[in-house]
């Protein structure tokens, strides 16, 4: 691991960017800060004058001046305390608000690999309790540290100025405070981002939970997963616990070392007023300068606890921004005015990033050209990459050689937003929004959505949305509570997989693309169900071209043409019938899909 002590300062100047706009208004803040030490400092000074003047003399026509002095004094710092915090507040705030969007892009911008490698907790802890974390230390922990190494820098010149000596012992024994802290921050960083990480873990381990909560209950495992938890959770106890030992020990010596450092200079200073080299009322005022100087010097433990926090959830912050993007805008790119819809692979390869070297490429050169208007079906064994090839269509993934191309132009010289705008793609596993039927169907029609959703309720769209679920057969929704505006829940878990999967392809549906893909998303259908919706897709695909990855005989039986995926790579291409009647392992892979249909409508049986 690299020096903790030679990055923590450049790490933490990585969030200027994020803080620049807001640097006027926490300098003013520290400027408050900073005179209301100064004017803390100053009140020792009277009472020095008031020592040495009206109390030894007991005039005490002077006692009041010293008085309304030290009231004013302390009016006055507590008015810049207030200024302080007022100008620190809000900026606070605006910077969490710009880093925490910025996160948000950099997540919606990054491919698809990354998030199958980084558990949604990590990424949820960073966007929240990380961020939350920074902008308490730019508020409240960033001023204090700056001001309060001022405050103590001019308080030791002070207490010089009264007596060297009495100086020169109160900086000697603080030497103890600086060795420790010097050891603490290598400790202490390390123990802090071991905490965040496990914090991460942890809420991780959480979201599983709740997402997978019918499965836990179904095979009844609650009591699996609370072990599970139970030990993460004391893990991340130890852990915290270790941090604590650890601020414990920088405030044991931050307590003891001021205290032995008082009781050496009040022996000193005795024996200096004793001797007459200095008055009773400087001795008053160095020990009220340096009981000023107290909170400063005893907040530097917490304040450097603070500090290091910050610089692990700011290198935790920029995992994510600094991850490179490998599927990126090309800088001039094409356009499509009016696509046709010829979608092309040509000698496609592609292998994971993470697959060792030693296998081969899950697609090994697929050559298939789909017609404008065309339906074509692809099947092919499990595992042997019919999804992947779909994804290669709108760059969730890129190929690792060869080119996919919609109407001649690759599609990776197309901006990502506008090829994304030519096609559309339904899943097997239809994923929804935590958000009303409307919202969801209408995702992918960029008119009919704006940041307020207002142009949701237009004529058109209107329309849109009822096409797009009579064809998906989802006219369910409208028996819904609220109807087209009934939220769904998150990921649409209050729906039946069958319900989610068809308005997941009326959101497709509705897209209206030039190409639309569509894996395997009718396989949660019952057979009525399931020959309606294909009635219906039947009249959409006329003029659409089609790319559908068939899990059912009946899904194969939508295209004009059919392509068998086998060992990474096309290896036939006719209608259903001419490869049925010529192609012995497309009838073992029907044969198969057969099978696996007799079997579900068997369980379906035995379950009623």
């Amino acid at each position: 691991m690299p020096s903790t002590r030679r990055n923590t300062f450049r790490t933490l100047l990585r969030l200027y960017p994020y803080a620049r706009p807001a640097l006027p208004r926490l300098a003013l803040g520290a400027l408050a800060a900073l005179l209301a030490g100064l004017v803390a400092l100053a009140i020792p000074q009277v009472l020095a004058g008031l020592v040495d003047g009206p109390l030894s003399t007991q005039d005490s026509s002077e006692i009041w001046p010293a008085v309304w002095i030290v009231l004013g004094l302390g009016v006055l710092e507590a008015i810049m305390i207030a200024l302080r915090r007022w100008f620190v507040l809000t900026p606070g705030t605006h910077i969490e608000a710009r880093m925490r969007n910025g996160l948000y892009a950099r997540l919606q911008d990054l491919p698809v690999t990354f998030h199958d490698r980084w558990p949604s907790g990590q990424l949820l802890s960073r966007a929240v309790s990380d961020l939350n974390l920074i902008r308490r230390w730019v508020s409240f922990g960033l001023v204090l540290l700056v001001i309060n190494f001022l405050t103590i820098i001019v308080g030791v010149v002070i207490l010089f100025s009264m007596n060297w000596l009495l100086g020169l012992i109160f900086i000697v024994c603080s030497i103890p405070i600086w060795i420790y802290g010097y050891v603490f921050e290598e400790k202490y960083s390390v123990i802090a981002r071991r905490s965040q990480d496990q914090a991460g873990d942890l809420a991780t381990a959480v979201e599983e939970s709740v997402h997978g909560i019918r499965v836990l209950k179904a095979f009844g495992r609650g009591s699996f997963a609370l072990k599970n938890f139970a030990h993460q959770a004391e893990d991340l106890r130890g852990t915290e616990i270790e941090k604590a030992r650890a601020i414990a020990g920088i405030w044991l010596w931050l307590l003891l070392v001021p205290d032995v450092a008082f009781a050496i200079c009040l022996i000193t200073g005795v024996w200096l007023t004793a001797q007459g080299d200095l008055s009773v009322g400087e001795l008053a005022a160095f020990f009220a300068t340096a009981t000023v100087l107290r909170f400063p010097v005893e907040s530097i433990g917490f304040l450097l606890s603070m500090t290091f926090d910050a610089r692990t959830a700011t290198d935790r912050f920029f995992d994510i921004m600094d991850t490179p993007n490998e599927i990126v805008d090309p800088e001039n790119a094409a356009t499509l005015a009016n696509p046709r819809g010829r979608l092309a692979f040509d000698n496609v390869h592609f292998r994971y990033a993470d697959s060792p070297e030693r296998f081969p490429d899950l697609l090994d050169g697929v050559n298939l050209v789909l017609e404008p208007g065309e339906t074509m079906a692809l099947v092919g064994l499990t595992g042997s990459g019919k999804s992947t090839l779909t994804a290669l269509t709108t760059r969730l993934y890129d190929v690792t050689d060869g080119a996919v191309t919609l109407d001649g132009v690759d599609v990776r010289s197309l901006g990502r937003e506008e090829l994304r705008s030519h096609l559309a793609m339904a899943f097997e596993d239809a994923t929804l929004f935590s958000a009303s039927v409307r919202d969801n169907v209408l995702l992918g029609r960029a008119e009919f959505n704006d940041a307020t959703g207002e142009g949701l309720a237009s004529e058109a769209a209107d329309a849109a949305l009822a096409s797009a679920l009579d064809i998906a057969q989802a006219g369910f929704v409208h028996d819904l509570p609220d109807g087209v505006d009934t939220l769904v829940g998150e990921e649409g878990m209050s729906l039946s997989g069958g319900q989610r999967q068809r308005i997941a392809l009326a959101r497709a549906v509705a897209a209206q693309p030039a190409v639309l893909i569509l894996d395997d998303p009718l396989s949660a259908l019952d057979v009525n169900t399931e020959s309606l919706v294909e009635a219906a897709l039947r009249e959409v695909l006329v003029s659409t071209t089609t790319l559908i990855v068939a899990h059912r005989p009946s899904t194969v039986m939508l295209a004009d043409r059919v392509a068998l995926l086998e060992d990474g790579r096309i290896t036939a291409v006719g209608t259903h019938s001419e490869l049925l009647a010529s192609n012995q392992h497309y009838s073992f892979v029907i044969s198969s899909l057969e099978d696996e249909v007799k079997r579900e409508a068997e369980r379906a049986e035995e379950a009623l």
